[in-house]
């Protein structure tokens, strides 16, 4: 292992690249455990390993020797629950993150909660051979009922011992999409074909802050997804909530989400309507038909899942800022959100700052926020999604 590789395990990054072993002592599969020494035979660290990703070995533990057993397990995931317990005891919310992977030491690893419904979603085929014994502990301390296994595009099927993505590891796969709460709002999550786990918890406490800012608001929500910034600015008693996305499943699933919420009166008496369509396109049509909204939320899938596409990524944010600004009311709210981990936190705000001023537009940044508390930061690609808060105080000029 190279020396740059080991003091950055030893400073407790998670990941050793393919790249940074330098000799092994045999073939090995995915899941084998695999123990990291040094160049003088000294353990520096236990983890995963996948033959098959440039990420070769996802780190359980650094430092001193340390048997990966059922008290392993079972400790690892208590700490994490631990960290979680404002929301565990929130019957206001009844959907969160139980593990973030890296972040709470278990790399590769994700478990998202929907009221009984945990949904283990695995970033490596590693995982697989532990599986029983994470389920082990976790059950038990979470109470769940049905668990259900999601995999990413890099976990190849064959890699998986039959355990498809979409496959009940637990219970019956449910049929229909899991309703929870957040915030007191009821929402559905379709744990088994849905995008990542079902729902975006990340954003939860972003949702909150955009509904408390809303009342007597027009809200333009764009890549909406499943809607909930659309049902929390609604809730929070905007007049008018526009809700777009490319997926006409997505907005279905928005136009069931506010039905979901009409008891209340604020969602009731919120005019509410959808468009299908690609963000840039409708953007530049309600710039041209003159539309204008009082808050306006950008929240994008990730533009830049590797390195060579960053610079794309910033020129559609820069994009994506020119857009929202030109329907933008004077003194009205631009929220923006990118959720690109290789895009750095301060070329994501420096790059809508200088978007907005090649405009003639002055911003008055009064908030920047990160994940909820369930999704923490524990190594530096960990901190993926950034959010900003600004408040336009001038229309374009003419330039």
């Amino acid at each position: 292992m190279t020396r740059d590789a080991l003091r950055q395990v030893r400073g407790g990054h998670p990941w050793v690249f393919d790249g940074s072993i330098t000799s092994t002592s045999h073939a090995g599969s995915a899941g084998d455990l695999a123990v990291v020494f040094d160049d003088k035979r000294r353990f520096a660290a236990i983890g995963l390993y996948d033959p098959s990703s440039p990420i070769r070995v996802r780190v359980l533990h650094s430092g001193g020797p340390r048997s990966i057993d059922d008290s392993f397990w079972s400790e690892r995931l208590g700490v994490a629950l631990q960290r979680r317990q404002r929301l565990i005891d929130d019957p206001a919310t009844t959907a969160y993150r139980c593990i973030h992977g890296e972040n709470d030491r278990l790399p590769g690893l994700v478990v998202d909660r929907y009221e009984d419904t945990a949904v283990v979603k695995l970033y490596t085929a590693a995982w697989i051979p532990h599986l029983r014994d994470v389920l082990a502990a976790l059950v038990p301390m979470t109470g769940v009922r049905r668990v259900v296994l999601r995999t990413s595009r890099a976990v190849a099927a064959g890699e998986t011992h039959g355990l498809l993505d979409g496959t009940a590891l637990l219970g019956e796969l449910p049929t229909a999409p899991v309703p929870f709460l957040e915030h007191d709002l009821r929402f559905e999550a379709d744990v088994v074909r849905g995008q990542k786990t079902g729902h975006f918890l990340d954003q939860r406490e972003n949702r909150a802050i955009v509904g408390e800012l809303s009342p007597g608001k027009r809200v333009l929500d764009v890549f909406c997804c499943t809607g909930g910034f659309s049902v929390h600015a609604a809730a929070g008693g905007a007049s008018e909530v526009h809700s777009v996305d490319l997926s006409q499943p997505a907005l279905d699933t928005t136009l069931r989400n506010m039905e979901a919420n009409r008891t209340r009166s604020e969602v009731a008496d919120a005019r509410h309507r959808v468009t299908c369509g690609d963000a840039f396109e409708v953007l530049d049509d309600l710039a041209r038909r003159g539309d204008r909204y009082d808050v306006v939320v950008i929240d994008p899938p990730s533009f830049a899942s590797r390195a060579d596409q960053v610079d794309r990524a910033m020129r559609a944010y820069a994009h994506l800022t020119r857009l929202g600004l030109s329907i933008v009311q004077p003194g009205g709210l631009l929220v923006q959100s990118s959720c690109s981990s290789r895009v750095d936190e301060h070329a994501f705000h420096r790059t809508i700052r200088e978007s907005a001023q090649a405009q003639g537009v002055a911003l008055a940044e009064w908030r920047r926020t990160t994940h909820a508390d369930d999704h923490p930061i524990g190594f530096p690609e960990g901190a993926y999604l950034k959010t900003l808060f600004a408040t336009v105080d001038a229309f374009p000029g003419a330039r």
